[in-house]
């Protein structure tokens, strides 16, 4: 019996912030996978090994968590004043799915120092020693990402010793701008109201505050729901009925912020909104054993990312944290303790992280005009990927 080779496809394995991904060039994708359609997410999920029903992606690139099931296609930008088109699949795992709604912030980290390497970024831009300025179109929501990229010697620089809690070894800084992180489609809090009452059939009514900005997301208080703000991973993921409680808590909160119409409609959309919930800064340890004081924080964050407990926090989601705390009267700025701020200092499972964002009310309306934050990037692997060539 003939079977079908495989196919190779250029593809670097990339670190940014808190996640891991497969980064490609849209010019080096076989010709059916350069325009959006079932060719495309039938790769996406074969190099990454979905869908899994072991759930763990033994057969792919995937890591088995959200975090390590990521995919992002690069291409010289097609906007005017911007270097390079960034666009991100987060990969189901146990299912045949690749959700193309929302952007992922800790990719974003890389996507400029792969540009540069990749030949995205006009060489003329790009100087031998300092910082490089590459301006990213986030394709999935619209938005212009302008990302700091250390040279040196006309080379991207990874090493350095900036150290991001979430991960085992320092790098090289990047700043990162989320320019007009609010939904550009509609009020930043959907509902119109910094604070609504949710309810949920069979499980609660509950305060949350509502967001569009970085990525939409589900803001609730950690008492409200069992919780101390202080858990980690295994205090959540562990517990099957909590889990399917968020999910319920997720769907029901995507139909009040008006993202779909049908609870239903929530299983196809698994990467946005998020659901996250906050307390008042405390003591705890994080994940590595390292003590986070209340003293060095300003609010405690926990959450989750395609229906699990994140290990760290989405930079999505830390644009969300930031400028909810920046609106006083949110559920995430009481959180803090009250009043006005331009940047805030959460804790997170892996300790903690800074995050400055400002926000104005201007003619009734809340809007920010950009959110800012340091990550890191590196290059794990770079070559090709194998896929089955009758896997399109």
């Amino acid at each position: 019996m003939a079977h079908t080779p495989q196919i190779k496809i250029p593809a670097t394995y990339i670190r940014g912030g808190t996640s891991k991904g497969v980064f490609f060039r849209r010019q080096d994708l076989p010709e059916a996978a350069q325009q959006p359609g079932d060719a495309r997410d039938k790769i996406l999920l074969r190099v990454i090994g979905s869908p899994d029903p072991y759930g763990q992606q033994i057969d792919g690139m995937g890591g088995a968590t959200s975090s390590t099931s990521k995919t992002v296609i690069l291409d010289k930008s097609s906007q005017p004043d911007h270097d390079v088109d960034y666009l991100f699949g987060q990969v189901a795992i146990n299912k045949a799915f690749v959700d193309w709604s929302g952007n992922c912030g800790n990719l974003t980290a890389a996507v400029g120092a792969f540009a540069i390497s990749g030949g995205l970024v006009d060489p003329e831009r790009i100087p031998e020693n300092g910082i490089c300025t590459v301006r990213i179109w986030q394709k999935n929501i619209a938005k212009t990402i302008i990302a700091h990229v250390p040279i040196t010697n006309g080379e991207v620089q990874e090493t350095g010793d900036f150290e991001l809690d979430g991960v085992t070894f320092p790098a090289a800084e990047v700043v990162i701008e989320f320019m007009d992180p609010a939904d550009g489609a509609g009020s930043m809090f959907p509902t119109g109201n910094l604070v609504d009452e949710l309810e949920v059939p069979d499980i609660g009514s509950f305060p949350v505050t509502m967001i569009n900005a970085g990525i939409p997301t589900i803001f609730l208080n950690a008492a409200d729901i069992g919780y101390t703000g202080t858990e980690l991973q295994k205090d959540i993921n562990s517990d099957a009925e909590a889990l399917a409680r968020f999910e319920t808590i997720r769907a029901y909160g995507a139909v009040k912020m008006g993202l779909i119409k049908d609870i239903a409609e929530a299983a196809a959309r698994q990467h946005t909104p998020k659901v996250a919930f906050v307390a008042p800064a405390t003591d705890y340890a994080a994940s590595s054993g390292k003590v986070i004081n209340a003293t060095d924080i300003d609010v405690c964050v926990r959450a989750l990312s395609m229906g699990k407990l994140h290990h760290a926090m989405m930079g999505t989601a830390s644009v969300a944290i930031a400028t909810a705390a920046a609106v006083p009267g949110t559920l995430v700025n009481l959180a803090a303790g009250g009043g006005d701020r331009d940047a805030v200092i959460f804790g997170h499972p892996s300790g903690t992280l800074r995050v400055g964002a400002a926000a104005s009310l201007e003619n009734g309306d809340w809007t920010a005009k950009k959110a800012v934050m340091s990550r890191s990037a590196r290059v794990l692997m770079e070559g090709f990927v194998r896929i089955p060539g009758d896997t399109f």
